[in-house]
């Protein structure tokens, strides 16, 4: 039901991030990523500029992927041992399904601060939907997130990775992890 409010907060209180190495069969079809992605940027946008864009990686092209980022590893640091190379192997073709969201900032009025802010709410709502859908994601950066190589390949020099969006069907129990002390992160103003 629209707006039904029990239903909406359970689904906001037992969403929890899947590890992609643990993110199995059956993943959302390319009509089920399309969805999350409408529903991702349905998020806080000041100026109404969408300062973030969103890649899939189809399945078909996991290894392409995987090659680009060991190929791209192996030019900074050459000596790479076998093992470092299989992790980002396996980094890139983990999951069922992959979203790379980008930051793709517009020169606008709007502080940069405000327009990636807005990219990780997407990101964020990229979870939700994904979770909403009966999937599990899980939102990574690591080394390949941070290289310009890598980040070429999915948007130019003005763009930054916010980070690899996996989606999948957990092959475990998802995981609570520890939550802050509400007393430790919520506060009234003025402080007393």
């Amino acid at each position: 039901m629209l707006n039904d409010r029990s239903s909406l907060l359970a689904h906001l209180s037992t969403r929890r991030s899947g590890k992609p190495r643990d993110l199995g069969l059956p993943g959302p079809s390319l009509d089920q990523l399309r969805d999350m992605v409408g529903i991702a940027a349905r998020t806080p946008d000041h100026g109404k500029l969408a300062p973030w864009r969103f890649v899939i990686v189809p399945d078909d092209k996991r290894q392409a992927l995987a090659d680009l980022i060991t190929t791209a590893y192996l030019r900074e640091k050459p000596d790479a041992g076998r093992l470092e190379l299989e992790a980002h192997v396996q980094f890139a073709t983990q999951a069922p399904a992959l979203v790379v969201v980008l930051s793709s900032p517009k020169s606008s009025k709007i502080p940069l601060w405000e327009q990636e802010l807005s990219v990780g709410a997407a990101a964020m709502n990229l979870l939700h939907a994904a979770h909403a859908m009966g999937f599990a994601g899980g939102w990574l950066t690591a080394w390949p997130a941070f290289n310009d190589e890598v980040r070429n390949a999915f948007g130019n020099a003005n763009e930054r990775i916010a980070g690899f969006v996996f989606i999948g069907t957990p092959s475990r129990e998802l995981e609570e992890r520890p939550r802050p002390e509400l007393a430790d992160i919520l506060s009234i103003w003025p402080g007393a």
